[in-house]
């Protein structure tokens, strides 16, 4: 059976494109639009008070397959996860990304000018289309301004991207600087390396680097139990968001395997991405 959190299928309502495999009342190719919205987040159901499995950052592409009272059920062309967010964060008009945030979190100013009021905070990955240059400020397409640094940093170890995030709450489905989880984090900080990531433990687990023994840890090494994921900073030090201690937190493995073996979890894999 196909991944209901990569694949969009309903009883009612599939992506055209798994008429093949999966059967359905309607068959729709879907409507490209943007995310206008900082962030927002992504329900597993057309409910407020549904849980959150991911969020959607300004400029991401989703593919709209149905809207019912407002609510949008989407795929996300990052990711390709699907859940439902509101239907008035999108736009039918997409600006084609020039820039990203490469910083935890940047401001969005209604004038170049650091005295003036600030819109809103876009998380890092952010992703802009830049229609000028203001002094020391962007502006962008979709209106409004931002410094041009928090723009044009190159990131290329992640670990270090990962480490911005210390101490940041821990947030189950959050991907930004205010809120985010173990595979959040690791998903944001691969990807402002330019590295593709998928969302969930599992899907990391699965499709990400190579094993290696524990005997031979390293920076970057991934560390992975059912439903947990961390990032070595050393041959020793876990970095990972989490849900113990409620936000990003940097200890000795040693004492996060003792506390998860004590929960029943042993350490399922290590996995070694080579950049």
């Amino acid at each position: 059976m196909l991944d209901k959190r990569l694949n969009a299928y309903r009883n009612d309502l599939a992506d055209i494109r798994l008429k093949s495999q999966v059967e359905a009342k309607v068959f729709r190719e879907g409507a490209v639009m943007q995310m206008l919205a900082p962030i927002a987040t992504l329900h597993r159901a057309p409910a407020f008070d549904a849980p959150q499995d991911t969020q959607v950052l300004m400029g991401e592409i989703v593919r709209v397959f149905d809207v019912t009272e407002s609510w949008a059920w989407v795929q996300l062309q990052r990711d390709s996860y699907v859940g439902y967010m509101r239907h008035e964060m999108l736009n039918a008009k997409v600006h084609i990304p020039t820039h990203k945030v490469t910083v935890p979190s940047t401001l969005l100013y209604t004038r170049p000018n650091i005295k003036t009021q600030p819109v809103q905070f876009l998380p890092m990955n952010t992703e802009v289309t830049i229609a000028a240059l203001q002094d020391d400020f962007y502006e962008l397409a979709t209106g409004g301004f931002v410094f041009v640094k928090h723009l044009q940093q190159k990131h290329t170890d992640f670990v270090s991207v990962a480490e911005q995030f210390l101490h940041t709450p821990y947030y189950w489905g959050g991907k930004s600087y205010h809120g985010i989880d173990c595979s959040g984090l690791v998903q944001t900080s691969l990807q402002a390396c330019g590295i593709k990531v998928p969302r969930d433990t599992d899907m990391q687990e699965k499709e990400l680097g190579t094993i290696v023994s524990q005997e031979n840890l390293k920076r970057g090494d991934l560390v992975f139990w059912s439903g947990h994921v961390g990032i070595m900073q050393d041959a020793t030090t876990l970095l990972h968001a989490s849900g113990h201690q409620m936000m990003v937190v940097s200890e000795p493995l040693a004492i996060v395997d003792e506390r998860t073996k004590a929960k029943g979890k042993e350490i399922s894999s290590i996995r070694r991405i080579l950049l």
